[in-house]
């Protein structure tokens, strides 16, 4: 079963697409920082994508409407 369920993160992100970049940018920044905003040990996934989704899962990622 895969952590978090992508119908979870369809309800914060409009779509698929938005959620594939902003999970790339944070997983990005995990890896280069190594800064996480949840202890180690909370974190159900190793890699550092799947922490990302969980991040946005939790609501510690704020996704930022663009203008039109």
């Amino acid at each position: 079963m895969i952590y978090p369920s992508i119908d979870k993160l369809l309800n914060i992100v409009d779509s698929k697409y938005e959620l594939v970049h902003v999970a790339a940018r944070r997983s990005k920044e995990i890896s280069k920082t190594g800064y996480l905003q949840m202890s180690a040990n909370e974190y159900k996934s190793a890699k550092n994508i799947g922490r990302a989704l969980e991040e946005v899962t939790e609501g510690l990622i704020t996704i930022k409407k663009a203008d039109k």
